[in-house]
């Protein structure tokens, strides 16, 4: 019964996330983009919402989003070309679990890692 699933994740400004999303990671808007408080973006197979959540501290954001994909590596090579900062700590790398992974960070904190099964 189960078809998909959309994160909902916190944003401090719209225009901070949708440039973030749209500008620098290519999503697309989904639906009119009216909405002063809630973003929905996609790619590919994947949708994102945010909400608008002015107070929010990133230092204790805790919001993750795990992202399958089919081609982890060109994907990575991708965003080092375009200058896309890397977690730190998330650089592409076999991870004990069987997934080739890696991670970013958006401007408020939340999580995105990229996996591949390999």
């Amino acid at each position: 019964m189960l078809q998909a699933i959309h994160p909902k994740l916190p944003m401090r400004d719209k225009k901070i996330t949708e440039s973030y999303y749209v500008g620098l990671l290519g999503f697309r808007l989904l639906g009119s983009g009216n909405y002063p408080e809630y973003l929905m973006v996609e790619k590919d197979q994947i949708e994102l919402h945010f909400f608008l959540f002015k107070e929010l501290d990133p230092k204790e954001n805790y919001g993750q989003v795990y992202i399958r994909t089919e081609d982890i590596k060109t994907l990575y090579q991708d965003f080092l070309l375009r200058k896309i900062p890397i977690h730190p700590n998330g650089h592409l790398q076999v991870k004990p679990w069987g997934q080739m992974e890696f991670s970013l960070l958006d401007p408020d904190n939340n999580l995105l890692t990229f996996g591949q099964a390999i």
